[in-house]
């Protein structure tokens, strides 16, 4: 493995990492030539198909494999480094599939891992309360249903005040409010500068709360950036959904003459109509629909959704 020095300031910076199992026709692309860097404070989302490598980035990240080649390293040190194994008490990491003592408290649960970890046991009564669990910090965590075991996971998590957080599916099993509670506690340890890198499949909760985010598939990087820039690279029309009289949304196509070979316009309702745009002819379709004073428009942006799997198919 190679590396060499990190002077971009990042949290985690990978170049050319790959992560290959087999060989000759069983040979097995985990992760391909993988470049990424993820500066503090981001919350950074991981998104992609199963299989795509999210998890294997993870195990890679947390040095419990290795890298066939390319270079990796975290807070600025590199996993095969002499230093990480006492850096890697500053990580945080909620896997996908959390496996408990069923016979331990929520509490003991907290205090074994507090124990593995050499965080503060003092610690472990204040996250339970933290994550909504104090009056069941007590109760074994066979009685847990899917959603409080996965508050606890996020509480050992948080053991150690880690600077950076790999939380892979965190939301599983949540209900809405607690999904909600969840999302507020990340923007609360954001503010204190820590790091959070997260997975999910689902993209309408990443949509509107990353700050950027990589999508993987077949073990490549596929895209990267903020939602704004991959809605732009998929280069999808927007959507502008118009209200007004007939006689307005009859008069479309001639108010956008000159336009209309690039545009795309049907009826959904009675007065209501949807029109599909150009991200570059915006500007110019608002101008001539301003002229119509019709009765109320709006624009919708893709969705991340959209927007992942339009990139997905791209070449």
């Amino acid at each position: 493995m190679t590396s060499s020095h990190n002077d971009s300031g990042a949290v985690l910076q990978l170049r050319g990492l790959c992560k290959h199992y087999g060989a000759g026709p069983t040979l097995l692309k985990a992760l391909d030539g993988v470049d990424l860097d993820v500066t503090p404070g981001q919350l950074f989302g991981l998104i992609g198909h199963n299989g795509a490598g999210k998890s294997t980035l993870f195990k890679l990240l947390l040095g419990l494999i290795r890298p066939t080649a390319g270079s990796l390293r975290v807070l600025g040190e590199p996993v095969d480094g002499p230093r990480f194994r006492e850096l890697r008490r500053l990580l945080g990491y909620l896997p996908e599939n959390l496996v408990l003592y069923d016979n331990l408290s929520g509490l003991e649960t907290l205090q074994f891992f507090a124990r593995l970890k050499g965080a503060p046991l003092a610690q472990c009564e204040p996250l339970l309360d933290q994550v909504g669990l104090a009056t069941a910090g007590r109760r074994a965590v066979r009685e847990y249903s899917k959603g409080m075991r996965q508050r606890l996971g996020f509480a050992q998590a948080l053991l150690g005040e880690p600077r950076l957080l790999l939380l892979d599916e965190p939301t599983t099993g949540l209900d809405p409010a607690a999904i909600r509670d969840f999302y507020q506690q990340l923007d609360a340890l954001r503010a204190r500068g820590v790091t959070l890198v997260i997975s999910s499949h689902i993209l309408a909760e990443l949509q509107g709360r990353v700050d950027a985010l990589a999508m993987l598939s077949a073990g490549r990087l596929k895209a990267q950036g903020t939602v704004q820039a991959l809605r732009e690279r998929s280069a999808m029309p927007l959507r502008f959904l118009l209200s007004g009289t007939p006689a307005q949304l009859d008069a479309l196509p001639q108010q956008l003459s000159g336009l209309m070979e690039r545009l795309q316009l049907q009826c959904v309702g009675t007065g209501q109509a949807c029109l599909r745009c150009p991200r570059e002819l915006k500007m110019p379709v608002l101008q001539r629909l301003s002229a119509l004073a019709l009765a109320d428009l709006s624009i919708q942006e893709p969705s991340l959704e959209d927007v992942y799997f339009e990139l997905r198919e791209a070449a």
